[in-house]
């Protein structure tokens, strides 16, 4: 069995949730980016140098002053003849727009997570000038593939239908995910064009300008036993080739695939490294711009804990890509 990531939290949901109250890091206690900045310390006293950052770029970027941000919690975004009702937490920064926009998934193996998982993330992208909507997905076995991806294309409408009130950039969203959640943003950034994956619920309002995927389980037919893939498939890879294949990012990567970022644990034996190279060389050879981290000694939950460097260089990647993102969203039907 290979639980990605079930239950384990980048935040301990103690922040401040008000609707109306700007908050910023120097305003409120927030003891679970305490607590992530102390492994960080303590994984970069042990774990000094060892990463390795493959097309990073030959300089940094000029952070900006940490941004105040609103907190709307439990936002629901499904049309009200979806099968499930779901809600995200949507992080909208003060400052006048608009903004970049992310869409922010968890993981827990398609099966479980929350989105407290990803709150501390939520929380730097919020301060980093981004519009972040959080998102709660359907799950499996109740829900089998594809039902999160349209979960995910629903989220994308429903962030461009708020652009307005967001004060969002509609043109400029990008999806992070760790474990099945970079997964999902992942087969979401290569499902134009691939029918099974696009219809019904895709379309030009559910494009994506750039993508974060940590520890991505990018192609399902690596997985050749175990309970959570053939539990989100409907079956077994002897069974149904061509459903794994279908649900592999790996497989669909092209030339309109945006950008990514990848970072991934060298230890990972849940969802081995493999994955995100296989993933990188593909975009590469797509010539679709991307980067990968590797977390030298980082498993799979410890790449996500202890993530040191890795959260900021994407935000840093999100920041260059999305200030020259333009993309016209009517132009492929």
């Amino acid at each position: 069995m290979h639980p990605f990531l079930c239950g384990l939290s980048h935040g301990s949901g103690n922040a401040v949730r008000a609707h109306d109250n700007p908050v910023t890091a120097r305003q409120r206690l927030r003891p679970a980016r305490w607590m992530r900045g102390w492994l960080a310390g303590l994984a970069a006293l042990v774990l000094g140098g060892c990463a390795h950052h493959v097309n990073a770029p030959a300089s940094g970027i000029d952070r900006a002053p940490e941004s105040e941000y609103r907190l709307r919690p439990a936002v629901g975004y499904s049309p009200a003849d979806w099968p499930e009702v779901l809600e995200a937490d949507v992080y909208q920064p003060t400052a006048a727009g608009p903004h970049p926009g992310v869409l922010l998934v968890h993981g827990g193996g398609w099966t479980r997570g929350e989105r407290d998982d990803m709150q501390a993330i939520a929380e730097d992208l919020a301060e980093a000038g981004f519009v972040v909507m959080n998102v709660s997905y359907r799950f499996a076995p109740a829900y089998r593939f594809p039902a999160p991806l349209h979960d995910l294309q629903q989220a994308l409408r429903w962030m461009r239908s708020e652009a307005d009130t967001l004060a969002l950039d509609p043109q400029r969203i990008a999806g992070f995910g760790y474990s099945a959640g970079a997964h999902l943003v992942s087969l979401l950034s290569v499902a134009e064009g691939v029918e099974a994956l696009d219809a019904p619920f895709g379309g030009p309002d559910t494009r994506l300008q750039a993508v974060v995927a940590g520890g991505t389980p990018a192609d399902l037919r690596r997985f050749r036993g175990g309970e959570l893939v053939p539990q989100f498939l409907g079956g077994t890879l002897q069974e149904m080739p061509e459903r794994f294949a279908l649900a592999s990012p790996v497989v669909h990567v092209d030339g309109q695939t945006p950008p990514h970022f990848l970072y991934h644990g060298t230890q990972d034996l849940l969802v081995g490294i493999e994955h995100a190279e296989d993933l990188f060389h593909a975009l590469q050879e797509a010539g679709v711009d991307t980067e990968l981290y590797r977390m030298r000694l980082r498993g799979h939950i410890t790449a996500f804990l202890t993530d040191g460097a890795a959260v900021e260089r994407a935000i840093d990647f999100l920041q260059r890509r999305m200030a020259s993102s333009r993309v016209n969203l009517s132009a492929n039907p």
